[in-house]
């Protein structure tokens, strides 16, 4: 892998090059999780994010167990994180019993959650998004807990109003982003009854190079398809960066718990995103509809002055995207659907 003058790759090759940097510890991760005691449980580690957050844990605490849960229905990938050194442990986390069977680590990661054809089955969607938690609540109440959410619980905010903060109140479209916010409140009920310290950790849009935002755009641009620009504006950070904020939160949790956006300072522009794109990939945007004066922000200061701003720049990003959908790299088939504003997906 060829390195460019700031430290960082100038391309990947395939797969194995960017999995091993996305789970390469900053210095500051491993002295956060120094200051912090016990192994680290990742609770749907079979995710877009958990097999590289999982990696990046037993790299920047070597001295810890790392215990990766899952139902592991992608083939291969149990096998794959056992090679990395996580121990791995199959359930079904909507099985009290198999919860009950899990070892009690001190920190906790949740990132399971349910939202790819939510609308399909909204019972199974709010029974994933608000029951799991109070099982792995009460399962898990002597542990830290730093539970994945996400920006789409906010409503939709002025494109120019520096995007939602933590205070914001939590009124979103679709009852998949409501189903969001019962994931939050059970946490914050049990975190308050219990006093168990954690975290919400409310991330948009995190992005590797097979899929985000970025991705999306890309391999739209690329193919010739029609790019939505009616969701104007997004934010977006590097999953890696996204990834160690999350880990950092264990050093960071609070009694109750409590939230913190994630993302990236920039509020970007859609149709700016798609022009770099065309330029990079050689095609000509094809862009449709009207910017609104709406989109789903987050205002990111709050994470920044605990962690510092991403090291991966969107500039960089966009280049990393754009050679990797340009050489024809695997994507995993999974838009975020950025463009939604009905809240269904």
């Amino acid at each position: 892998m060829s390195e460019a003058t700031e430290g960082f790759p100038e391309r990947f090759a395939g797969i194995e090059e960017l999995d091993a940097f996305l789970s390469r510890p900053p210095p500051a991760l491993v002295s956060a999780l120094g200051g912090v005691d016990g192994d680290i449980l990742v609770l749907g580690v079979g995710g877009k994010m958990g097999p590289t957050l999982a990696r990046l844990a037993r790299k920047a605490a070597p001295d810890r167990r790392v215990i990766g849960v899952a139902r592991f229905s992608e083939p291969g990938l149990q096998q794959a994180l056992t090679a990395h050194g996580i121990e791995t442990i199959a359930a079904d986390l909507l099985d009290r019993a198999a919860l009950q069977r899990l070892p009690r680590a001190r920190n906790v990661i949740f990132m399971a959650g349910r939202k790819f054809g939510a609308s399909e089955d909204q019972p199974l969607t709010w029974a994933m998004n608000a029951i799991v938690p109070g099982l792995v609540a009460e399962t898990f109440r002597d542990s830290r807990i730093v539970a994945f959410s996400t920006g789409c619980v906010y409503p939709f905010v002025d494109v120019g109003s520096g995007g939602a903060t933590e205070a914001t109140p939590l009124t979103p479209p679709g009852e998949y982003a409501n189903s969001c916010v019962g994931r939050e409140r059970v946490f914050e009920h049990y975190s308050r009854l219990l006093r168990t310290p954690g975290r919400l950790f409310r991330l948009n849009y995190a992005n590797d190079l097979r899929y985000g935002v970025l991705a999306d755009v890309a391999l739209k641009v690329r193919d010739g398809v029609v790019v939505d620009v009616t969701m104007g504006h997004v934010n977006v950070i590097w999953q890696g960066d996204a990834n160690a904020c999350a880990l950092g939160c264990l050093a960071h949790c609070t009694v109750p718990t409590s939230p913190l956006n994630v993302s990236g300072p920039e509020t970007v522009s859609i149709r700016w995103l798609a022009h770099e794109f065309a330029a990079r990939l050689g095609r000509k945007a094809q862009l449709a509809g009207t910017e609104s004066p709406t989109a789903w922000l987050t205002n990111a200061a709050a994470s920044a002055r605990l962690f510092g701003y991403p090291s991966v720049s969107l500039a960089q990003m966009i280049d990393w995207t754009a050679d990797w959908v340009a050489s024809g790299l695997p994507t995993l088939g999974k838009p975020t659907h950025f463009e939604v504003r009905d809240g269904a997906y």
